[in-house]
């Protein structure tokens, strides 16, 4: 075992000794699931049918009591699509568990198995889509701003400036920068896609496969931290872009261009007529802007993971944290991996391909 991973394992055991006098179990009834995300350990309580979710970071670089209620807000707001679990119990940051936790019900179901599943999946986002908006003033503690698609792009523009720093081949660095100046093309436009309440992490991943009694299939999406109101297409992009479908070991797959048109046709199929409707025309321009959140988000993990490895995870001064110290070897060769695919060049050129021909860079937007 590693330097690295035994300090996991260490960090692991002191979770589960935090959780088993939080919630006043025996710690025999605690049982840390595999490493397979950045952002949170996964504990399961017994046989009690939840899960403990102890974050390790915040994504959002929010301080922890705010990371606590805004995953808390995430779930609360999803729930009634019927794709989500349900929030048992928020347990506030302490000293031992210093970001917190919440206590979810403990899904048991399978990784999707693409593109069989691409149905389940679409029709599991349509179910959280089409849930009615709260009034503007109901919505919080979700991000909610004024132009959803310019905040995203103000996202991306803020990854965008680790690029010079993240030792790009330079036909990636130029092909990036091309998107780039497209997406500030689209998002020039006055025209802006309906609001709805997104997951915006709604890659294959994070979702598991149930049975229900009639022998079918439902798709859940587990992991809601980052879950907002913006842009449906944004989650049906990041659902079947090349560099969501292939970023999760269990749900790895390669899909072609008629299997994410069948995707989209079922999720068009699946949410009233008047968002279909208004949405499908942005399938392809936000298509191109999520996936330049997913590279610019590469740059930047490729970037400050280095210098968490250089100066130490406490000199960060951030919730949001990608030291290695805080996940196994194998979780950060594995992403390490899928970022240095993500941004090679001949990746890059193939997955530009999906648009290049309907929205070439002289007439984007």
């Amino acid at each position: 075992m590693s330097a690295t991973d035994r300090i996991v394992g260490n960090r692991i055991g002191d979770v589960c000794a935090a959780l088993a006098a939080r919630l006043g179990v025996p710690g025999a009834d605690l049982h840390p699931l595999p490493d397979t995300g950045l952002a949170h350990d996964h504990v399961r309580i017994g046989d009690s049918g939840t899960l403990a979710r102890v974050p390790k970071q915040s994504q959002l670089g929010l301080a922890a009591a705010e990371n606590l209620d805004y995953q808390a807000g995430c779930f609360a707001r999803t729930v009634a699509s019927g794709h989500t679990p349900r929030l048992h119990e928020t347990l506030p940051p302490d000293d031992r568990l210093p970001m917190g936790a919440l206590i979810v019900d403990l899904i048991d179901g399978r990784p999707l198995s693409l593109p069989g599943d691409l149905t389940a999946m679409a029709q599991c986002l349509a179910a959280i889509h089409a849930l009615p908006l709260p009034a503007s003033d109901q919505r919080a503690p979700l991000k909610d701003p004024v132009d959803p698609m310019a905040d995203t792009f103000m996202e991306i523009m803020t990854q965008a400036a680790y690029i010079a720093a993240a030792d790009l081949h330079p036909d990636a660095e130029a092909q990036i920068r091309e998107e780039l100046r497209a997406a500030g093309a689209t998002l020039a436009r006055k025209a802006r896609p309906p609001r709805t309440l997104i997951a915006f992490d709604a890659h294959p991943g994070n979702y598991l496969m149930t049975h229900d009694e009639q022998g079918g299939g439902r798709a859940i999406l587990v992991d809601l931290e980052k879950a907002r109101y913006g842009a449906a297409g944004f989650d049906l992009a990041h659902a079947t872009l090349y560099t969501s479908t292939t970023w999760d070991v269990d749900s790895h797959a390669v899909l072609d261009r008629d299997q994410v048109n069948r995707f989209h046709q079922a999720w068009l199929d699946a949410v009233p007529d008047d968002l279909a409707a208004a949405t499908e025309p942005w399938l392809l321009p936000l298509r191109r802007m999520m996936w330049l959140w997913s590279v610019t988000w590469c740059a930047k993990w490729r970037v400050e993971s280095r210098q968490a490895a250089a100066t130490g995870a406490a000199d960060n001064g951030s919730t949001e944290n990608w030291s290695a110290e805080l996940s196994t070897d194998t979780l950060v060769a594995h992403v390490a991996d899928r970022v240095a695919d993500y941004l090679d060049p001949e990746t890059i050129s193939r997955v530009r391909a999906d648009w290049a021909e309907a929205m070439p860079i002289a007439v984007a937007g």
